[in-house]
């Protein structure tokens, strides 16, 4: 029997969102750990690896990371992975504000998930979602994030409006557990 899966997280609403998206379906057990892992730097694949590989050698066993990032297209992709320490400054209503000497107010989420056997010679695998949409004003509860001012495309509401099932269905997490889920399912030896 595999050793259960280690999400490493100390966000209480990513782990609910987890749960609810991954479903009852997943073929490894998970569990959860409050870790403080070092804040890296530098592009979005190499700070998920960085992080992915410091987790795996503090559990000793199989984990997974995860990192969002909201990345304004007018910024060349800032905040990007820095996205955390934005919001805590500025908060939703400083992030749209961060746009207001800009036309181009669009946006991607993205999310990705990084999973480690903890085998010292295993890689680092990436599972990746992105959803394109614009930032606006914040509307909504204020109780996750940047949700209230990212709207996505197609869409007249911001995640924070949307009921969760329905974020749930379309968010930049959902797509990247997607690809996560699909590689466990496939993939039995691991």
């Amino acid at each position: 029997m595999s050793k259960p899966i280690i999400f490493v997280t100390s966000n209480a609403k990513k782990l609910e969102e987890f749960i609810a998206i991954l479903g009852k379906n997943f073929p490894r057990q998970i569990t959860s750990k409050k870790i403080d892992l070092p804040e890296y730097q530098g592009e979005i694949d190499d700070i998920c690896r960085d992080k992915c590989r410091a987790a795996a050698n503090l559990v000793k066993g199989p984990v997974i990371i995860e990192d969002t990032c909201l990345c304004f297209n007018a910024l060349k992709g800032l905040p990007g992975p820095y996205i955390k320490w934005f919001l805590e400054k500025l908060g939703p209503e400083g992030l749209h504000k961060m746009l207001d000497g800009w036309e181009d107010k669009s946006a991607e989420a993205v999310c990705t998930f990084a999973y480690h056997s903890g085998e010292t010679d295993n890689e680092v695998l990436l599972f990746q979602g992105r959803t394109q949409g614009i930032i606006v004003s914040p509307r909504g509860p204020r109780d996750f994030g940047w949700d209230p001012c990212f709207q996505p495309l197609n869409y007249d509401k911001t995640y924070a409006e949307l009921l969760k099932e329905e974020k749930n269905k379309i968010s930049h997490r959902s797509k990247a557990l997607e690809k996560l889920k699909d590689y466990f399912i496939n993939n039995d030896k691991i």
